[in-house]
This record gives C-alpha cells, sequence and structure tokens, in this order.
C-alpha cells in the first residue's frame, strides 16, 4: 500500500471518530440505567448539556491542538489528540461503574476531555490530509464518508446491544462506549508509519527531511519538482507571518478568509444535522413511528447517508465545493419544510383522521433525501475550504478557528434541539428550513469556489476583493471565482487537477 493511500486511511479513521460519539450517544439518551445513573430523568434539559459539553471541549483543544501542530509538528499534534481521545473515552466508561455518587460530574468530565481530543483531530487532521493530497476534495470527502462510518458503526453496536440487553441494562450503554476505543488504540499503533508533512518540515526550515517526505510519497524526479514547488511557496510568503489577530480583527490580511470559514461553520450547524444526527430517533417517533421502528429506520438512514456520500467525493472536484454547498442548502431546506407539514399532520393524525403510516412513510422518505442531500453538500465542504484559502503559515489557525466555531454553534444546537423537541415539536422544521435558505444565499454571494485551485491561486481572490472593494463573488475579477477553472488541455496535474476530467 503506498503513502498517498495510507494517509487517507489513517485520516479517515481518526475522522470517523466524531462520527462515532453522535452515533453512539443517539440510543445512551434514552437508555433508562444511563439516565437513573445520572440522575436524571428522559426530558430533563441536563442530558443535552451531557451531550453538548463536548462540543465546547472541542472548540477548545482546536486552538491548543492547532497550536501544538504547528510548534511541534502535524503527527505529534495528532497522537497528542489521540491520547486525549482516549482518556475522555476512558472516563465516559467508568462513569458511575459501581457508585452513583458523581457519575454525572465524571461523564461531565469525560464528555470534554473527549471534546478536546477530537477537536484536535477535527482541526490537525484535515490540514495534514491536504498538505500531503493532490486531489484535496477527494480526499477530504472520502475521510468524512468514513465519518459516516463512525456514525453508522455506533448506532449498529448501541441497536444490538440495547435489543440483546434492554434499555434497562448498564451494559447496553457502556459497551458502545468502551468499544470506541478501538480507533485511538489502532491509530496511536500506526502513526509512526506515516510521513510528516513536507510543507510543515519547510515552515521550520528543514528541507531535507521536507525531501525525505515527499519521496516517500512520490517518485524522484516529481519529488524534486514538488520541492521545489514548495521552497517557492514558503519564500513568497516567509515575510508575512500570520497571527489570530490578523484573521480575526476587520481589516487585516486574514480576515476576510475567516469570515468565510466562519459562516461556513455556522451555516453548517444551522443546516440541524448535528441534531438529526444525535436525535434521530426522536424525529421518526415525530412523525407518527413506534420507538423500536424508529430506531430501525434511523439506522436505514445512516446507511443510505454512508453510501450515498460516495457521490460527495465523485463531485467535488467536478462540481466543486460551492455549486455543492448551494444546492445542497436550498434542497434541505424545502426538505424540511415538507417536513414542517408533514409533521403537523402525524400530531392532528387521529383528530383529522389521517392514517398515521400515509404521514409518516412520505416524512420519511423526505428525512432520507435530506440527509443525504446534506452529505454531499456540506459535510465535508466547509472542512475542506480553510485548507485551502489561507496561506501555509495561517493554515493550522485557520482550521483551528474553523473547528471553534463549529464547536460553539453544535453545542447551541445540540443544547437546544431537545429543549426545541419537548416545546415546538414539528415546528422546529420550519426553523431549519429557514435556516438552510439563509445558508444557500450567503453562500451563493460570499463563499468563492476554491476548488481546482492551488494554495497560492486562492488567495488571489481575496487580495482581489480587498483591491476591487466587494467581497461579492460575482463581482470579484468579473466573477472568476463563482465556478472552478476549466483548465489548460494536458495541463491537468498537481493541487489544480480536477479528480474527473471535464469537458
Amino acid at each position: 500500500m503506498d503513502k498517498k493511500t495510507q494517509v487517507v486511511l489513517f485520516s479517515s479513521t481518526a475522522i470517523a471518530l466524531y462520527g462515532y460519539d453522535q452515533g453512539m450517544m443517539s440510543l445512551i439518551n434514552t437508555n433508562y440505567d444511563y439516565l437513573d445513573t445520572m440522575g436524571l430523568a428522559g426530558d430533563s434539559p441536563i442530558v443535552g448539556v451531557i451531550v453538548s459539553v463536548y462540543y465546547l471541549g472541542c472548540a477548545v483543544g482546536a486552538i491548543i491542538a492547532s497550536w501544538y501542530a504547528d510548534k511541534k509538528g502535524r503527527k505529534p499534534g495528532i497522537l497528542l489528540c489521540l491520547v486525549t481521545t482516549s482518556l475522555g473515552n476512558i472516563l465516559m466508561f467508568i462513569a458511575g461503574l459501581g457508585y452513583n455518587k458523581g457519575a454525572r460530574t465524571i461523564m461531565l468530565l469525560g464528555r470534554v476531555v473527549m471534546g478536546l481530543g477530537v477537536g484536535g483531530i477535527d482541526s490537525v487532521v484535515p490540514v495534514y490530509s491536504s498538505e500531503l493530497s493532490d486531489a484535496r476534495g477527494k480526499a477530504l470527502a472520502k475521510e468524512f464518508q468514513m465519518n459516516i462510518f463512525g456514525l453508522l458503526a455506533a448506532f449498529t453496536v448501541n441497536l444490538v446491544v440495547t435489543n440483546s440487553l434492554g434499555k434497562g441494562n448498564q451494559w447496553a450503554w457502556r459497551t458502545p462506549i468502551i468499544i470506541m476505543q478501538i480507533f485511538p488504540v489502532l491509530l496511536i499503533a500506526l502513526i509512526e508509519l506515516l510521513p510528516e508533512t513536507p510543507r510543515w518540515f519547510i515552515y521550520q526550515e528543514r528541507n531535507e527531511e521536507a525531501l525525505a517526505s515527499l519521496n516517500a510519497i512520490y517518485d524522484k524526479d516529481e519529488a524534486k519538482a514538488k520541492m521545489d514547488e514548495l521552497v517557492s511557496s514558503h519564500d513568497d510568503e516567509s515575510g508575512r507571518p500570520v497571527g489570530y489577530l490578523d484573521m480575526l480583527w476587520p481589516g487585516k490580511s486574514q480576515f476576510h478568509p475567516t469570515v468565510v470559514t466562519v459562516m461556513g461553520q455556522v451555516n453548517q450547524a444551522m443546516t440541524g444535522y448535528g441534531a438529526v444526527s444525535v436525535y434521530g430517533p426522536q424525529i421518526f417517533e415525530l412523525l407518527g413511528f413506534g420507538i423500536a421502528t424508529s430506531e430501525f429506520l434511523t439506522l436505514g438512514n445512516y446507511a443510505s447517508y454512508f453510501i450515498l456520500m460516495t457521490l460527495a467525493w465523485l463531485l467535488i472536484d467536478k462540481v466543486g465545493r460551492r455549486p455543492l454547498m448551494v444546492i445542497g442548502a436550498f434542497g434541505i431546506a424545502v426538505c424540511f419544510a415538507v417536513l414542517t407539514l408533514l409533521g403537523g399532520l402525524a400530531m392532528n393524525a387521529q383528530r383529522i383522521g389521517i392514517p398515521n403510516i400515509a404521514v409518516a412513510v412520505p416524512g420519511a422518505i423526505v428525512l432520507y433525501v435530506a440527509t443525504a442531500t446534506f452529505g454531499i453538500g456540506w459535510l465535508s465542504t466547509v472542512w475542506l475550504i480553510p485548507t485551502e484559502i489561507y496561506p501555509s503559515t495561517a493554515r493550522a489557525q485557520g482550521a483551528a478557528v474553523s473547528v471553534v466555531i463549529w464547536g460553539f454553534a453544535n453545542f447551541a444546537v445540540t443544547l437546544l434541539t431537545p429543549i426545541f423537541f419537548n416545546n415546538l415539536h414539528y415546528w422546529l422544521f420550519l426553523i431549519f428550513a429557514v435556516t438552510n435558505t439563509f445558508a444557500g444565499l450567503w453562500t451563493w454571494a460570499y463563499t468563492p469556489e476554491s476548488g481546482g485551485r492551488s494554495f497560492e491561486e486562492n488567495q488571489r481572490f481575496f487580495e482581489s476583493a480587498a483591491s476591487e472593494k466587494t467581497w461579492l463573488v460575482k463581482k470579484v475579477e468579473g466573477g472568476e471565482f463563482c465556478g472552478m477553472p476549466r483548465p489548460e488541455k494536458d495541463s491537468e496535474e498537481g493541487e489544480s487537477a480536477p479528480l474527473l476530467g471535464r469537458r
């Protein structure tokens, strides 16, 4: 197996950690022994707090891991995150094991610690992968398909042990937690087989090690050409060090890319799919299905989600990031608008004389379509763009900002979702219809197409936007960044190459 494939497999398995946690918590939240051990009622808002504090840990972990990965290397940064994730997972597993007093505190601590690790992974791994891959979109979309594999695997384990042991058995919720330990332990064992990124070595002025890293990935001539390209790029950037102030203060050099990054994550959270992933069974129940049927329908939704994510990595370098996001947001908005109608009919079916099945089945189909649309349009794109629009000197910080915003946004969504379910019921779908519409409009107006261009070419958009005094994509350079560039014949290689040839 070549090094490129090893990097993709490693990165994919690391990204699967996040998906596993979402699938793991969705049925743990309804386990009677878990609720009793934590001293909670099923409708307590603290259930949502335990889920959501994980995302606060992710936000802090992203900053720490980004700093550490810049100082010590991408690989050491990932290793630190994996160890932290493993520790947090163990704390969750032992929460209330043989005792009840303090169980909730240990569970909350475990959620935060695991969030620190997973947030760091989500910050550093996309940077690591993008710095070692030519087909960046394809590589990252494959990794996020594994994110859905993690979600599917966790929910499957949960469903099997819950049906085997019952919702009142403590091992029905502890078993899925400890099985997650396989991921960090396996990755810790394998990380030494992988190269450090040559971009990081060059950034540290360790050019001999950078060339050795390139030789491990490419043949000798290609490695030499890549080395010359990276050194030239570094020389151009070396006089322009970038800090967080440059990214977060209006008017500074990297403020515009940071706004694109921040709004990408805010809009992804507002699609509602953090809530759908964690509270899937409850949504199917709202549509009129029974508890057991809802759980199996959720499993089917995750399986469909995983399979259809294949379209994401087939399309992302062919169509581009921006069209997938715009079409996806409007498509999800329509689905949630329809679900609002169907949810209302489901809750009033008996009163108006409509059979439950007549509403529930169309509702399930629409939710399946919405989930697939989110996976293709929004799951990986918002993580990919920050790795493409910043210079090398700011790439890790840019990824960290992305994870921080993702963490805070998903903290809010997962904290509020159970409260909204209990009070707004199907009207929650209408809220998501509106937020998705906003996401589509904002993306169409302000998010440039970063696919098919090198890191350095994407910087040109922001330079031109500053000189032309507009952020509207259609007005910058006459709308050149509204879509992917059409490559010249016989020049499709390197970072600008599309995954599939365009006609």
